[in-house]
């Protein structure tokens, strides 16, 4: 038998009948709900992270007993799973009446990602972890489907393209949020810390070099602030992307092409 929340798939709570259940059991607890549970949650990751979140601290502020807490969820992955679907709630989907063109669309909702995993830190160590297949997290990615399948792209090859995007989507704002959640620590700003960070850098004879060579390219590439390097960069490598669906629709609208 699966151990819950680790390794089968039908522990999550998606498919246990946990959230279609949702409100309270009898002899449940007043005053609590299963929504302002998730949302605390959600308030409490966003300030303390994984590593400090417990279902004891979630009764703390909620200001019940964690028996009390256990009325609404069976474990802690299952408050998880909630949390995570929660955060996929606060992504703006493109107006299919606007007209809008595929690739703003799509540069639309790869923009939404990244700040969703910049705003929500530990949303990042959640997606994989589980099956993420709560409402607000499906809908999300039938908005990236609809939008994709726009491009004229053969049906076989939407799955690489989603993939190529969402993938860089996933790894430049996890690795940015990190970052951000690394410099709130020390109290200085993202712009004291990067240059703290360089000059240290720099002093080291192993990284010197390194560091000198890309003073030229990081100097090119513009921006006073780390938001306005971090914004230009990602900028251009999602047109890289979507430059290249664009190439890869030519390529399949030629005689011969897969």
């Amino acid at each position: 038998m699966a151990k819950a929340g680790r390794e089968g798939p039908r522990d999550s709570v998606w498919l246990s009948g946990e959230a279609r259940r949702g409100g309270r059991r009898g002899g449940q607890p007043s005053g609590l709900d299963r929504d302002r549970i998730t949302g605390v949650t959600v308030r409490l990751l966003d300030a303390e992270g994984l590593t400090g979140f417990s279902m004891r601290r979630l009764a703390t502020e909620l200001n019940v007993t964690a028996m009390s807490v256990y009325w609404y969820v069976d474990t802690k992955d299952q408050l998880l799973e909630l949390a995570l679907d929660a955060v996929f709630g606060e992504l703006r989907h493109p107006d299919p009446d606007a007209g809008l063109d595929w690739r703003e669309e799509l540069r639309a909702l790869a923009r939404e990602n990244r700040a969703l995993l910049v705003r929500h830190p530990w949303s990042s160590r959640l997606v994989g972890t589980y099956l993420n297949i709560g409402p607000r997290s499906l809908a999300f990615s039938r908005a990236v489907q609809n939008v994709v399948r726009r491009s004229g792209l053969p049906a076989h090859r939407l799955t690489g393209a989603i993939s190529a995007v969402f993938q860089f989507v996933y790894g430049y704002g996890t690795i940015e949020g990190r970052f951000l959640a690394r410099v709130a620590d020390t109290g200085l700003s993202p712009e004291e810390y990067y240059q703290d960070s360089m000059t240290a850098v720099a002093e080291v004879p192993d990284t010197a070099g390194v560091i000198e060579d890309a003073q030229d390219i990081m100097a090119a590439r513009g921006g006073d602030t780390v938001a306005e390097m971090l914004d230009r960069d990602f900028e251009f490598a999602l047109d890289l992307l979507v430059a290249g669906i664009d190439a890869m629709v030519e390529q399949a609208d030629r005689p011969g092409a897969d």
